[in-house]
């Protein structure tokens, strides 16, 4: 009995050990299955998304080129392949210098220095131009639009750069036939506008002629009609100019400091006109009010030099002026210099309405113009800062606004400048007479 007992019992026991080890073979067969089916559809996954960025890479019409450390061409799309003339096969394994030439407007390749792909990697920084023209493989040259974008590593270095291309050329045909045309045509009219615009002058002439009030009153108003009319046909062939690099210039040595002050005097008359204050302030804390000269008042400052041509910049200053004066209608408005070794900088401050969030980044283009229902009534042609911005950029600068809607704005420029020694040299070899001194006792700086 106790015999067939125990047996019974291993007999159990073994049993049901086996069925346990026959689970656990049965368990660990099913996880390396389901890991190698996981594994096998991370590897289908990763196919799928690898087609489907060549599927869309091989579809855009822009061309994309992938670019290493070593600045060898390490992906060369269809598109580039269409715009470049050179083939995939053949670009791929090659420095981009070899295949990607970008010339000036003479048709001269630029040197590696100046090209966006040596730029970023220098700068570190995406590198955008709407302006450039390329060198295909046959010789033949098309206008494109360019941007160049860093790839970088964990620890912020660049390991590369993607290159996007478009080809722009009938685009920009057909803004070179507008500009024609729009030069062309404000050309032609500003002639029989600028007669109009005598004649009404002499008739409003006691001298000249009688007229009576009301018919005066009819006469002024055509006049201010005439003078805006020709004042659009001017902006509109400064535009054209502005675009097609025909914009006349005569850079030379300017110290800004003396410079923005005696244009503050010269436009603070119209600030005064409409009950705004007017003040220059001049890198230091120190604030002069234009509208007084206070004898002794000897202001210390230093030198900030830059090259440009000072009508162009008189006329960029003057238009950032009136529509300071325009567009505010309480408080004053602050014409700022300050700077730095590299840049000189200057600003037109007003305490006027603002301009919304939505409308800044557009303020500089063509035509644009902010639509409020405080601005909705206020005249202008919307080309005054276009204008501005390509003056600015004409000696490498750089312009821009700050504002906070009902408390005013803030428009900056940043130029180039020259320490003392650069400045003589330059106005040595253009021949200047002499370099504008500040009118305030001022200390010699870099």
């Amino acid at each position: 009995m106790t015999r067939y007992t125990l047996s019974a019992l291993l007999t159990v026991g073994l049993t049901a050990l086996v069925v346990v080890l026959l689970f656990v073979i049965r368990s660990l067969k099913g996880g390396r299955q389901a890991r190698v089916a996981s594994s096998s559809q991370l590897a289908s996954s990763l196919r799928d998304e690898k087609l489907k960025s060549t599927i869309i890479l091989n579809a855009i019409e822009d061309g994309v080129m992938l670019i290493d450390d070593q600045q060898v061409v390490q992906l060369f799309n269809p598109g580039a392949a269409t715009i470049t003339g050179w083939s995939s096969a053949d670009a791929t394994g090659l420095s981009w210098t070899a295949v990607f030439k970008i010339v000036n407007n003479k048709g001269e390749t630029i040197s590696s220095a100046q090209s966006p792909v040596t730029r970023l990697f220098a700068s570190g920084e995406t590198v955008r131009d709407d302006t450039a023209s390329l060198m295909t493989k046959s010789g033949k040259i098309i206008a494109i639009s360019l941007v160049v974008s860093p790839i970088m590593d964990d620890q912020r270095r660049i390991t590369g750069a993607v290159a996007v291309l478009r080809d722009v050329s009938d685009k920009r045909r057909e803004e070179q036939q507008r500009a024609e045309f729009i030069s062309t045509a404000s050309h032609e009219m500003r002639t029989p506008v600028a007669a109009i615009e005598g004649y009404l002058a002499l008739a409003l002439n006691d001298k000249v002629s009688t007229v009576d009030t009301r018919a005066r009153g009819y006469l002024e108003k055509a006049h201010a009609s005439t003078q805006h009319l020709g004042k659009l046909f001017q902006d509109l062939l400064t535009s054209a100019k502005a675009e097609d690099g025909r914009l006349t210039s005569h850079p030379d040595v300017i110290e800004i400091g003396a410079f923005l002050e005696q244009l503050t005097g010269d436009l603070r008359f119209a600030a005064e006109k409409k009950g705004l204050g007017m003040d220059f302030s001049s890198g230091i804390a120190h604030t002069i009010d234009a509208s007084r000269s206070v004898p002794g008042d000897r202001v210390v400052r230093p030198l900030y030099y830059t090259f440009a041509d000072p009508d162009r910049l008189r006329e960029v200053i003057t238009n950032l002026f009136d529509n300071a004066v325009k567009y505010t209608d309480e408080g004053a408005i602050t014409i700022g210099l300050t700077g730095n070794d590299q840049v000189v900088q200057f600003f037109v401050r007003d305490t006027g309405f603002g301009i919304p969030a939505e409308d800044i980044p557009h303020m500089f283009q063509k035509f644009y113009r902010v639509d409020t229902s405080a601005t909705r009534t206020i005249g202008g042609t919307g080309l005054g800062l276009f204008i501005s911005r390509k003056i600015v950029e004409l000696y490498g600068g750089r312009i821009w606004v700050e504002s906070e809607l009902g408390k005013g704005s803030t428009f900056y420029i940043n130029l180039p400048r020259l320490n003392s020694a650069k400045a003589e040299e330059l106005k040595a070899k253009t021949g200047a007479q002499q370099v504008l001194q500040p009118i305030s006792s001022l200390a010699s700086a870099s």
